[in-house]
Order: C-alpha cells, then structure tokens, then sequence
C-alpha cells in the first residue's frame, strides 16, 4: 500500500480573531468546533465541483454563526476522494470552499484528504489525520475538539483522534452508525446547542432510513 502526504490545509489569507467568551465551571466551551463538509454543511452532491451547486443544509448558517458567536474557532475536514479519481482538481475544491464560505462565512482552516480509500494514507476519515492537522492548526488539542458529521467515519475519526464526535444521522447514514455514535443529534442546529451548552443531555436520533454507504462514495 502506497503512503502519501499529508492533507491539504487551506486556509484565509486573513482569519480574523477569535475571542472566546470565559468558560464557566457548568458550561465548558470547547476549543474548537470541527464541522464535516458533506451531508453536514452543504447537501451532498457527489464529487461537486461546481459552486453553484453547493446548497446549505438546514439549520447551518445558525448552527455555524452560533459557534462563532460564542467565539469558539470552526473549521472543515473534508474527504475529496474525486481529487484520486481523476474527478476533481484542487482548483475546483478551493471553488467549492469559497462558495461555502460566501454563504456560510470564514472558516478558521480546512483539512481536505485528496486520496482514495486504497491509498494508506492517514488522513481520510475514519482515520483521525484531519483533525490532528486541524488541531495543530488552530493551537488547540483535540480532546478539547468537537467533530460534527453525517456517517460513521466522522466520529470514528473523531475518536480515533482523542476528540469527541457527534452525529447528525440524514438518509444515507447507516443504522448501525446511529448505533455507534456516543452522542447523535436530530439536526445541526441542535447538534450545536448541546456543544455550547453540554450540561444538556443528548439526543438519540431516531427516523432515519440507511440507504447508502455515504463513507466510500467521498
């Protein structure tokens, strides 16, 4: 098996501070919100390189704009395995960003792996690389890290990292991902107000219908 680099970190060149409001002993912020791309910002087009393409999913513009207001650092990590396939090029995800954070806002780093599933490499998710370099990037540790994502390779990433992941479940999630998940939530938006206000218990979701493995088509 072939070892590759590193993900691809990409970034503003500007980022605008953040400042954290104080953590109370009863409601620990974390030290940064780690969103998957997606299924769990956008809607998922498979391999979409175009920005006119890309949809918010709901509840997202609040979900991010709610981190970002209790000045808990966002970021992206993004398996984009169409870059392996021949399918996309670093230009068009660099596009594809761009349009995210034109409808979404600035993000402080994405971690985007551009291998393929038979590549070895240590950053595509289920492997934790992603949020390893995200971390490093922002300065913090990732067991302080929420990960938010769709599939099953987002919190095992998560875990696999020392962070803790939660699952927002849509059609393609598999059942025994929901299963798996230590902490599920029934929409974004939700998923967001138990990071920020943890002293809430979580939500199962429930209602979901496995339809594909979401994990490899990225």
């Amino acid at each position: 098996m072939t070892r590759t680099a590193g993900p691809w970190l990409l970034t503003a060149p500007h980022e605008p501070p953040v400042r954290q409001l104080p953590r109370g002993p009863g409601h620990p912020l974390p030290a940064a919100v780690l969103f998957d791309r997606d299924g769990t910002l956008v809607v998922d087009v498979p391999y979409n390189g175009d920005p006119a393409r890309v949809t918010p999913m709901p509840g997202a513009r609040e979900a991010v704009a709610a981190v970002r207001a209790a000045g808990v650092p966002v970021g992206v990590v993004t398996n984009q395995s169409g870059v392996a396939r021949g399918l996309l090029t670093r230009r068009q995800v660099e596009d594809v960003r761009l349009r995210v954070e034109h409808l979404l806002g600035p993000f402080a780093v994405w971690a985007v792996c551009p291998h393929g599933p038979g590549e070895g490499c240590g950053c595509r998710k289920p492997a934790p690389g992603l949020i390893a370099a995200a971390c490093r990037h922002l300065g913090v540790p990732p067991r302080h890290t929420v990960v938010i994502g769709d599939i099953g390779a987002d919190v095992r990433a998560a875990r696999a990292a020392g962070a803790r992941g939660l699952l927002v479940p849509t059609p393609v999630t598999l059942a025994g991902e929901i299963e798996d998940a230590e902490h599920t939530a029934p929409d974004l938006l939700t998923a967001v107000r138990l990071v920020l206000a943890p002293d809430k218990p979580p939500q199962r979701a429930a209602g979901h219908v496995a339809c594909l493995p979401a994990e490899e088509a990225r």
